[in-house]
């Protein structure tokens, strides 16, 4: 909603200011058409070259982020921390029977509570491999947590790769902006011989490109890549959320206090409140029992 709420200020204060300061639609709106397939189309084909078709589909994918907003909402830091809990209750009562949650995580009794996350194969191959690592003895709490920490990273740099795309785009709207700009005015010098009132319109349709150019990469093209890289880095809040408690369990803290841990570590936005976490928590052990 935030997304559209921009996107609709951008449009009426730039417009609405120009027509009430006198200005002209008519002039724009002829050469919008024009203008808008010799710069987006540039900006396209440009944005073309320069990814690969693994790039182009993930930016087009991203793109809906500016509307939709961060994946994981308060609801999933708790289901996270509860789901954790369950796991690493699990591997400290019965190793063996861990195995059959991490190994089949699809048809696992305690992931299949927390449907949300399950959906998210990235998240579950982290939780999976590193519970899968400490039954293997590989259960070095700083080796671990480095690991974690470079693979959250590349992660996090195949994710942004979208953003990059982006901004690349909007730096060269104005560039591409110009070059339709002089190819108006090349037209327009091809038609010295009109009379002023001639001459003004085709002036006032050539810097439409400038205009344009300026106001997509400043606009629209521009800001949709800095949400985009705010919306992957608050969602990748939740994975470190995972890492935290996933290094105090090789700590073998207890696993009320290794989810702890992993709760002051969200973001205060995000952060389920103590007695809120705490009665899931309990709800989960009367489960059990």
């Amino acid at each position: 909603m935030v997304g559209f709420i921009g996107v609709a200020l951008v449009f009426v204060m730039v417009f609405g200011g120009y027509v009430l300061a006198g200005g002209k639609m008519g002039i724009i709106l002829k050469a919008l058409p024009f203008e808008m397939v010799m710069i987006g189309g540039a900006a396209v084909g440009a944005f073309v070259i320069s990814n690969d078709m693994t790039t182009i589909k993930h930016t087009l994918k991203d793109i809906g982020k500016v509307f939709k907003g961060p994946k994981w909402k308060p609801q999933d830091y708790t289901d996270g921390m509860c789901l954790l809990f369950e796991l690493i209750r699990v591997a400290r009562s019965n190793p063996v029977a861990l195995e059959e949650h991490i190994e089949s995580p699809s048809t696992s009794t305690i992931f299949g509570k927390y449907p949300r996350i399950a959906a998210d194969t990235e998240t579950i191959a982290l939780i999976c491999d590193t519970l899968r690592s400490a039954s293997m003895n590989y259960d070095d709490p700083h080796q671990v947590e480095e690991v974690l920490e470079k693979r959250i990273e590349a992660t996090m740099e195949h994710n942004l790769h979208s953003t990059h795309a982006l901004q690349s785009v909007a730096d060269g709207l104005p560039a591409l902006g110009i070059v339709a700009a002089v190819l108006g005015v090349i037209k327009t010098m091809a038609s010295i011989d009109q009379p002023p009132e001639v001459l003004g319109k085709m002036i006032g349709g050539a810097l439409v490109g400038t205009f344009l150019g300026v106001f997509l990469a400043y606009g629209l093209v521009g800001p949709f890549s800095a949400r985009v890289n705010a919306v992957i880095n608050e969602d990748g809040h939740f994975q470190r959320m995972i890492r935290e408690i996933l290094v105090a369990n090789l700590h073998r803290h207890a696993p009320n206090i290794c989810i702890e841990v992993g709760r002051q570590n969200a973001p205060t936005h995000l952060r389920p409140e103590f007695g809120v976490l705490e009665a899931a928590l309990k709800g989960l052990k009367q489960e059990a029992a």
